[in-house]
């Protein structure tokens, strides 16, 4: 990496140049990973992180190209792998800022367990999840993501696996920080991605991105102008859920726990469901929400702060352990209990 110029001692001040690095790009020409690469890159000078305490950790698909392309530390691991190799990153160096990028079917499929877990841990990670319903690297078969019916290459009759909803999973989990966001709306996207990087704990960003080869226009309704206004439901923590042009806006009212559409003009402000980031139970209705009869939520779903994260635990307890009993013997430890000589 070259060294960037700043103040002895302090946080270079780094431009989105100063992240890319030396190697080509070989994603396939209309790829959506061009843009989040992009707002990644023009993301990591605002975090305020020097570039040598930045990690990127993939594991096996298109979206795992990306530690390539970052002028970072980064890690291209083993399929479905790389929350495991993430979480034994941080407990080794916890003072580093870790990134995880996974896909669809790398994440949710072969790796769902990895995931699991590091959420349910609250790992200080960001895990940002390209979702594009398809498996793009192994050209074309049906992934966790994929809705049902889907005729691919290894489902010629149609799927018949109901899909994962990974912002459900994330939130199921026990993930302190969820949000969805869209290839194709680059403000949109810096933004959650300068959220979930601010976040203290296991942070989960799914990001809808386009296939153009094997899954085109997979997120089409949120793609063109006029759909876009009748299926996008942006989440403002504190505001109604409302959504739709000016002439016809409609919201959400809640009936018990279930949230019914209406028109804004036909209900008193004081009945729409206001979004509320703290409360996980908003989360997870909010999660299951999808077109057509439903909005399709963008944004942050859940913003938790303050919860211990697995590695500060882990921390806590050795230098504990230390201070009660001294330094450990692995050699002592291995021979202790129930153990037994043969011959």
């Amino acid at each position: 990496m070259s060294p960037a110029t700043g103040a002895p001692g302090a946080t270079p001040k780094y431009t989105k140049k100063d992240f890319e690095s030396d190697q080509d790009v070989r994603w396939c020409p209309g790829c959506g990973d061009y843009a989040i690469l992009s707002a990644v890159q023009k993301t990591m000078p605002d975090l305020g992180i020097p570039r040598e305490d930045i990690v990127f950790i993939s594991g096996i698909g298109c979206s795992s190209r990306f530690p390539y392309y970052m002028n970072t530390y980064g890690f291209h691991t083993i399929h479905g792998r790389a929350p495991a190799i993430a979480t034994g990153l941080k407990l080794a160096r916890p003072e580093l800022k870790v990134f995880v990028v996974t896909g669809d079917g790398d994440g949710l499929s072969i790796g769902g367990n990895h995931l699991l877990h590091v959420l349910r841990r609250n790992v200080d990670v960001t895990i940002l999840l390209f979702n594009n319903r398809i498996y793009g690297l192994t050209k074309g078969q049906y992934s966790p993501t994929s809705e049902l019916g889907k005729v691919t290459k290894s489902t010629p009759l149609g799927s018949a696996d109901r899909p994962v909803s990974p912002c459900s999973f994330a939130l199921a989990a026990g993930a302190t920080f969820v949000a969805r966001t869209l290839d194709r709306n680059i403000a949109h996207m810096e933004e959650m991605l300068k959220r979930a990087a601010a976040h203290k704990g296991a942070a989960f960003v799914e990001i809808l991105q386009n296939c153009n080869v094997y899954n085109d226009m997979a997120w089409g309704m949120l793609y063109d102008r006029e759909s876009k206004v009748l299926h996008e439901l942006r989440l403002q923590h504190g505001k109604p859920l409302v959504w739709g042009p000016a002439e016809d806006r409609r919201g959400l009212v809640l009936e018990g726990v279930k949230p019914k559409v209406v028109k804004v003009a036909d209900v008193p402000e004081s009945q729409l469901w206001v979004h509320n980031e703290t409360d996980p139970g908003t989360a997870a209705v909010l999660a299951h929400l999808w077109a057509p009869d439903y909005p399709i939520p963008l944004g942050v779903f859940t913003n938790r702060s303050g919860e211990a994260t697995y590695e500060d635990i882990c921390i806590q307890q050795e230098q504990k352990a230390i201070s009660e009993r001294g330094p450990g013997d692995v050699a002592k430890l291995l021979m202790s209990g129930d153990t037994w000589k043969i011959g």
